[in-house]
């Protein structure tokens, strides 16, 4: 399967429902250096990304901002590794400190680690055998 490599707005949790949906229950779970990547399968053909970056971990707002930009891009480039995932990046202090390249290479193997725990959709098999109407 191809997905396109955008990052449209279907591809972002925008509500709060979805952030709590991910929070309480994720079924994937990767922490990194400095962050904490949560996930929960979403019965969609596409991964959906969330990012939560406070003041408190990340203080200057050109800091959070390149963050920010660093993970979608890296998402994006790697989303068809990622289909079925409703994504909730958390960022811990010293995240800011961390520079573009290393943050890169982090993500490439953080996605890599979510990727080989990819739900595997639910197929429904209709099995016709003895004691069935359809025999």
């Amino acid at each position: 399967m191809v997905v396109s490599q955008d990052f449209s707005r279907e591809k972002r949790l925008l509500t709060p429902r979805h952030f709590k949906a991910v929070f309480d229950s994720p079924t994937g779970k990767v922490p990194g250096k400095n962050l904490l990547l949560l996930a929960r399968s979403n019965d969609l053909d596409h991964p959906r990304l969330g990012l939560v970056i406070g003041k408190k971990s990340v203080k200057l707002s050109v800091q959070r901002n390149r963050l920010k930009r660093l993970m979608r891009e890296s998402f994006r480039l790697h989303q068809d590794q990622l289909v079925g995932w409703d994504i909730v990046i958390v960022a811990r202090k010293g995240l800011g400190d961390v520079e573009n390249p290393e943050l890169i290479q982090h993500f490439g193997k953080l996605w890599k680690r979510l990727a080989r725990n990819t739900p595997v959709p639910a197929v429904k098999t209709e099995t016709v055998g003895v004691g069935s109407p359809d025999a």
